[in-house]
């Protein structure tokens, strides 16, 4: 018996269980007939119009993006708009849409977990943890050696997929670092919290401009962490390959393939 998006959703809910997932999140299926069969599923953060035809062009009866498509609410499909024309792409394309997003966070190899991992954090646990202690939102852990800020900067550039927005800090070059907190993704709601502010550095993206420098003047004052701000999209591609492992091992025969689109929102950036 060929597998169907009702066995697809069932793999995915043991690897990443909603019972995870934040209250105001969306994850799950978001289109497709529950018994249609899967033969190839495609990967991706983002559902843009150029990964959704990406995957339609592979073949791929199934798209998981870690980002939801409907997050919020819409009032239309219509496809003069971005969302119903994914959608219809998807739709036409007999293309089943399912999103695992902040229930694939908190998970041990999680968007954090990954990135932490590449980074060779040791003793690494969730910033808040959530239904385990080894479950919950971000990581943070110590390096088997201490390093500088800016060589931590440098090691991320090599990590991460490059993006024109690149790798913004806030601390000095030369200060020495050996703990870490992290958070893929938007991550700057946890600024306050104990682990990251006892921390060396604190990596994230989307830092905004108050949050920022409220945190680097407090760290003037009182003690804190330098700030690491990368591309959200680049944060959590690294899980995407570990994703794909993990959907392998569950679901032999499927065929699972990884988008190659970089949905950064940036093209380029003028240095001053």
């Amino acid at each position: 018996m060929p597998h169907t998006v009702a066995d697809i959703c069932a793999a995915v809910e043991r690897l990443w269980p909603m019972s995870g997932a934040e209250g105001w999140d969306a994850p799950g299926l978001l289109s497709g007939d529950p018994a249609a069969p899967v033969g190839s599923i495609h990967l991706a953060v983002d559902v843009v119009v150029e990964v959704a035809d990406e995957a339609v062009t592979a073949g791929a009866n199934l798209l998981l993006a870690h980002h939801p498509l409907l997050l919020r609410g819409v009032t239309t499909v219509a496809e003069d708009r971005y969302k119903g024309a994914v959608l219809a792409r998807l739709i036409r394309g007999d293309c089943a849409l399912i999103a695992a997003h902040t229930n694939a966070d908190v998970v041990e190899t999680g968007t954090s977990a990954v990135l932490a991992s590449r980074l060779g954090l040791v003793d690494a646990l969730p910033i808040v943890a959530g239904e385990t202690p080894t479950r919950g939102i971000g990581r943070v852990g110590r390096l088997a050696e201490p390093t500088t800020l800016g060589r931590l900067a440098r090691l991320l550039g090599e990590i991460l997929p490059a993006t024109a927005s690149g790798i913004r800090v806030s601390g000095e070059y030369d200060q020495t670092v050996e703990t870490i907190a992290l958070c893929g993704g938007a991550g700057d709601s946890l600024l306050g919290e104990a682990a990251v502010l006892a921390s060396d550095v604190y990596i994230t993206s989307d830092l905004r401009h108050h949050p920022a420098s409220e945190s680097r003047e407090n760290a003037g004052v009182a003690g804190g962490p330098a700030l690491i701000d990368v591309s959200h999209w680049a944060s959590e591609w690294l899980w995407l390959d570990i994703a794909a492992e993990e959907l392998r091992a569950a679901l032999p025969g499927i065929r699972i393939t990884v988008s190659d689109v970089r949905t950064d929102p940036w093209d380029f950036t003028i240095v001053q």
